[in-house]
């Protein structure tokens, strides 16, 4: 195994977590000194921060490494036909490192706020976790929060096969990668807080039990945002390689 794979990987997963997690939780609500206008970024800017760093580490990373960051898009790809099995088990833990890491960098920096204070607490969306039920940001029950993370994974692994094919516009893949994720966000952050991401799940949750004031709620929820993405991740694969791919073809 290629050290420079597992490097950018774990890089560019951190690179993930630490631009699109770090915007909702330090910069989608801030009001100015005397709380006269409010410098928030809102959901929109969420989601452009979330395809934004999967645009830049794209561009600076994915030559090396594919540009995965995600361990859903990594087992996407196997099942397209694009990727070695045999790197799914180390690609998968440097991206949950790199999220841990990430996770870790965050928690530090907002704990560092000495005006206004930071807690975490066992509510919806807090330190920017996924879940459903009672942790879901607008109360979308577990079926649908598992339809919506499957379908979407899904079809961002179509267009992430698509927008890497030999055919498709050379070196526009991580542009169309990274606002297909935008979107997806704009979606869904109101459903799941958006995940298609088990590393970005994982970071999230995991910090968030441990500093947590009993914020262990979202842990208990984490199954979910590993089943439902890989199993989009399988189909969107799945999709493309039996209908759309066109590789094989002169």
């Amino acid at each position: 195994m290629n050290t420079r794979e597992l490097s950018a990987e774990l890089i560019g997963t951190l690179w993930l977590v630490l631009g699109g997690c770090g915007s909702a939780i330090l910069a989608a609500q801030f009001l100015s000194g005397d709380g006269a206008w409010d410098l928030g970024i809102g959901l929109l800017g969420v989601s452009l921060a979330f395809g934004l760093t999967v645009v830049t580490g794209a561009y600076a990373v994915g030559h090396i490494s594919g540009g995965h960051f995600n361990p859903a898009v990594t087992l996407g790809l196997v099942a397209g036909g694009k990727f070695d099995t045999a790197k799914v088990v180390p690609y998968v833990a440097a991206q949950v490192v790199g999220g841990l890491i990430a996770g870790l960098i965050i928690y530090l920096i907002a704990s560092g706020n000495e005006v206004s204070g930071f807690e975490i607490t066992d509510s919806a969306g807090t330190f920017a976790t996924n879940g459903y039920g009672d942790f879901s940001p607008g109360g979308y029950s577990l079926g649908a929060v598992f339809l919506t993370e499957v379908v979407l994974t899904a079809i961002f692994l179509i267009v992430i096969l698509g927008a890497t094919a030999k055919r498709a516009a050379a070196g526009m893949g991580g542009l169309a990668i990274g606002l297909c994720l935008t979107l997806i966000h704009l979606v869904s952050i109101p459903v799941s807080n958006t995940s298609v991401n088990p590393a970005r799940s994982t970071s999230q949750a995991v910090i968030a039990a441990i500093f947590g004031d009993g914020a262990t709620g979202p842990l208990g929820q984490l199954w979910m945002f590993w089943v439902a993405p890989l199993i989009g991740a399988v189909l969107g694969g799945v999709i493309h390689r039996a209908l759309l791919d066109t590789d094989d073809q002169v």
